[in-house]
């Protein structure tokens, strides 16, 4: 159909009457959003470079242990509860053991905190004199307890001496501690390095006088093992030798019913497990970032003794001390704002 043009002119007119007149203001707003949207740089993805930064920024390593043992589960523990995304990520790494901790902590990168034992630090005595400047304790994290198990013939700990005791494999705690133990008593024994399932076996062989366990009692092969009358644990008593590295510790009936009389205790000592820092200068990045898993650790303490990790988390005291170290500045601090609160309030 063809339009005449007066109906064009009249059918225009008449649809302006059917649309709104906008404001100028409103229609100026309109054009300034449409110009902007269109003239809008798109948005860029971060580069490499940052993105490794970022990620970088709050992360701690922490050199944990053998895959099996329990200083590991506990690395593995803490980073779990203290994991805040970009703000910190611990990263728990399986190393030799908690005796080589001290090792990655002074010179492998990457490495901000660690698990170590405490008498770990006798190696360096003669090598770096100022060791315990260079290294602080964070937390006091458990005590591995000394076990000298023996055979029904070994009366005493001179009896062991020119005997065939075993310290488990190499790179254990107790492969380390227990030679270092054994100077300090005075006893030569005859030292064997093997899995101690196998050295079990052959004490009820009669090939093998003891076993030297270090570690967090109750140990396993002695609450579930089967041990014929006369095996049992020697007692360690502590006293001035020990005072630079160890603690006083006693091994109980309720722990080992079948190997210790009820009502009677074993005393022994303990190696403190800790958990250390390298003591870097506050100013640094690496002092942030350990101050920041520190306050992040203590502050969430409550949720490691909850149900779902380890139990001995429950018997951790954030202001027990470590033998021989100082502790890392940031943790002094905060243990003083908790001792300050209190007063604040009132």
């Amino acid at each position: 159909m063809t339009l005449f043009p007066g109906r064009c002119l009249c059918l225009l007119a008449a649809l302006t009457l059917f649309v709104p007149a906008l404001p100028p203001g409103d229609l100026q707003a309109q054009t300034t959003r449409l110009e902007a949207v269109r003239g809008a740089a798109p948005r860029r993805a971060p580069t490499f470079e940052a993105e490794k930064e970022r990620m970088n920024a709050w992360t701690v390593g922490l050199a944990g242990g053998l895959i099996e043992g329990a200083p590991l589960r506990f690395a593995a523990e803490m980073a779990r509860v203290v994991d805040d995304g970009p703000n910190l990520h611990v990263l728990p790494i399986v190393t030799r053991g908690p005796t080589e901790n001290l090792n990655s902590l002074l010179y492998l990168r990457g490495i901000d905190t660690a698990i170590i034992n405490s008498d770990a630090l006798d190696e360096y005595r003669n090598q770096m004199p100022q060791i315990r400047r260079q290294i602080t304790y964070v937390l006091n994290l458990f005590p591995s307890e000394l076990h000298i198990f023996v055979r029904p013939e070994i009366q005493s700990l001179q009896d062991l001496a020119g005997k065939k005791v075993n310290f488990n494999t190499l790179g254990t705690a107790a492969a380390y501690s227990g030679p270092l133990i054994f100077s300090r008593l005075g006893i030569n024994a005859e030292k064997t390095f093997i899995p101690h399932p196998i050295a079990l076996e052959q004490m009820r062989k009669g090939e093998m006088a003891a076993v030297v366990f270090i570690t967090s009692k109750p140990v396993d092969a002695f609450v579930r093992g089967r041990f014929e009358p006369g095996f049992k644990f020697l007692s360690v008593p502590y006293d001035s030798k020990f005072e630079d590295y160890y603690l006083p510790a006693v091994l109980e009936a309720g722990e080992y019913p079948g190997l210790i009389k009820a009502g009677e205790r074993v005393p022994t000592i303990s190696v403190p497990t800790a958990l250390v820092a390298f003591n870097w200068q506050p100013q640094t990045n690496r002092y942030q970032r350990v101050a920041r898993f520190v306050d992040t650790l203590f502050n969430r303490i409550d949720q490691l003794q909850a149900p779902g990790f380890d139990p001995k988390w429950k018997s951790i005291n954030l202001a027990a001390t470590v033998p021989g170290l100082e502790r890392f500045s940031a943790a002094q601090q905060w243990l003083d704002r908790q001792a300050r609160a209190p007063r604040a309030l009132q």
